[in-house]
Parts: C-alpha cells; structure tokens; sequence
C-alpha cells in the first residue's frame, strides 16, 4: 500500500486548509484511514481518524474545527481544517493499516500568526 498526501501550504491564523491523501495498492476497502501530524521538537500526535463506514475520531485539540470525510470506494481521505491556529503547523502524515502500518510521506501546514 503506497499513500499520497497533499495540500499543505502556508495560511495565516484563521485561515483554512485541505489536505487529502490517496491510497493505492489494493483494491480492498481499508477499515481505517487517518491522520497525524508532528511538530518541530515534538513526537507525532494523532489528529482524526475514519473508518470504512464512516465512524470518525478527533483529538481533543482539533475538534470543532477539523473534518475528516473519505471515499471509502477509492481509498481517499481528506482533512478539512478551519480555524486555523499557529499551534497546528505541523507536518501532516496520512496513515493507514493493512496487515501493517503504512504512513505517507507527510504534508508541511505551516500557520502564521
């Protein structure tokens, strides 16, 4: 399974962003697509996650602001982020699991204040 991510960028506090990622490899339906992000000097954290049928799952930090919303048919799920603040610029990964842990190459949001 290979995942690609993309949409980061640089947005001012306030400000929005979509970051969607593709999953390729299989034709199975993965049970559980997500994603996760790391800032500087800090160890990746979780951010949200949704299964195949649709149940989602925030951390505290980003919910009311986040969504995450997937096409289970073509292995896609996309972050819309709202309200940006400074303390989400981080890089973004999308990860999946399928027998194993698989992670995408990670995504740069960077939110300036």
């Amino acid at each position: 399974v290979q995942l690609q991510a993309s949409g980061g960028g640089l947005v001012q506090a306030g400000g929005s962003l979509r970051l969607s990622c593709v999953a390729s490899g299989t034709r199975s339906s993965l049970s559980l697509m997500g994603w996760y992000r790391q800032a500087p000097g800090k160890p990746r954290e979780f951010v949200a996650h949704i299964t195949n049928l649709g149940g989602t799952n925030y951390a505290d930090s980003v919910k009311g602001r986040f969504t995450i919303a997937r096409d289970g048919a073509k292995n896609t799920v996309d972050l819309q982020m709202n309200s940006l603040k400074p303390d989400d610029t981080a890089v973004y990964y999308c990860k999946t699991t399928y027998g194993r842990e698989y992670w995408g190459q990670g995504t740069l949001v960077t939110v300036s204040s």
